[in-house]
């Protein structure tokens, strides 16, 4: 019920301000005959208020767009009654309260004081030293001052609830853009992930795949039973590919998908294996770890592992040497991993396509809150240093 006259309010603007008006006027006669009776019994005449109460009335119609201007008119009215032996009651203030509750909403709260001080100065003394009829001084005095107090009172509460609200609204659409910038970030964070993973897999895989077919071509005559190992270690190398390529791109499969791999990701427990593989393309990595292992978190353990394996990939893309060394150093609350190789002093040309490793690295190691470094020592060889927190 309270909805359809909201919504008959919003629809019919003018036939609700008119009704206002008219019902305001008809209980401000009915209080002016209850306020004019003399101690003698004779009652003042009940034209004047009539008249001074439908001036009052229908200045009540610009209340929203003229609220200070209506106070001034509702409180001129108001203290010409006064002056004609009116007692002031509630039914008597009912425009200027009015008034003031809306000069309360439409105004700031100290425009509304200035209101309340201004029509209570006017109106108070005017009842106190125009009074010829002997009315109760409470009435004169504290009653119009209270009457007055409570529509402003009220129109400021009302005035602090709908700014609440607006804020309220406006922290809602504000945090709902924000959650939908963040749900970007996230994807456009999660694609890169995913690219780096991709990148990472298939130049590992594809250079170790590379490196033993070349080497099995070379030796296919001269050491069958040598090619045929290499052979066997190809195929061990490609099935592995294969894993870490559906393993990487389930990660796009829905989470409730029966077919999404759970092997867990790789980390620095499996460099040995990693080791091996490059062993069977000629390079040999010798692993030393320095300080005492700690346990890593998930994500700095994949970017770890991930960093060495792009490290050791280009050494066997772009290097042409037999070793290389990681060194792994623990401390109290990071990692460092150094990867090094005694490659020449002049840079082997890069591979068409290449370019993207040293990005990769790098960015991995931020996203994990590490930093990278690589550089070309001057004895000659390619060093690669990342250090990561144990604990993003």
């Amino acid at each position: 019920m309270i909805t359809d006259w909201q919504r008959f309010a919003k629809d019919h603007p003018r036939a609700v301000n008119a009704t206002v008006v008219l019902a305001v006027f008809a209980l401000s006669v009915v209080g002016s005959e209850w306020s004019s009776s003399k101690p003698s019994g004779e009652r003042v005449e009940w034209w004047p208020a009539a008249l001074l109460e439908g001036v009052a009335c229908a200045a009540l119609w610009w209340r929203r767009s003229h609220p200070r201007t209506v106070v001034s008119v509702t409180a001129a009215c108001v203290n010409t009654g006064t002056l004609a032996g009116y007692l002031i009651t509630p039914l008597l203030l009912g425009p200027v309260m009015i008034a003031l509750y809306w000069l309360a909403i439409r105004t700031s709260r100290a425009t509304a004081r200035i209101g309340l001080f201004g029509v209570s100065a006017l109106v108070v003394p005017t009842a106190v030293l125009a009074d010829h009829y002997d009315h109760p001084l409470f009435f004169r005095t504290v009653g119009p001052v209270f009457w007055l107090l409570v529509p402003v009172a009220w129109g400021t509460t009302a005035r602090l609830r709908g700014a609440y609200l607006e804020a309220v609204h406006a922290r809602a659409e504000h945090a709902e853009r924000t959650r939908d910038e963040e749900a970007r970030h996230r994807v456009a964070e999660e694609r890169m992930r995913i690219a780096r993973d991709l990148h990472d897999v298939v130049a590992h895989h594809l250079a170790l795949a590379n490196a033993l077919a070349g080497t099995a071509a070379h030796l296919a005559r001269s050491h069958p039973d040598q090619t045929r190992r290499i052979l066997g270690d190809l195929a061990d190398t490609t099935s592995s590919a294969l894993r870490e390529l559906k393993a990487t791109v389930g990660l796009l499969r829905q989470a409730n998908d029966p077919d999404a791999s759970l092997e867990p990701s790789p980390g620095l427990g499996r460099l040995s294996e990693l080791t091996a593989a490059f062993a069977s393309t000629g390079l040999d990595v010798a692993v030393a770890v320095e300080g005492e292992a700690r346990p890593l978190a998930p994500s700095v353990d994949l970017t770890a592992f991930r960093i060495v394996q792009e490290a050791l990939t280009n050494v066997t893309k772009h290097a042409a040497v037999k070793e290389a060394r990681v060194l792994v150093s623990y401390s109290k609350d990071k990692v460092r991993i150094t990867i090094d190789d005694d490659g020449s002093k002049a840079p082997a040309p890069p591979a068409p396509g290449s370019g993207f490793g040293v990005i990769g690295m790098r960015e991995r190691a931020s996203s994990v809150g590490g930093r990278l470094q690589t550089y070309r020592r001057p004895e000659g060889g390619f060093t690669v240093a990342t250090e990561l927190p144990l604990h993003p």
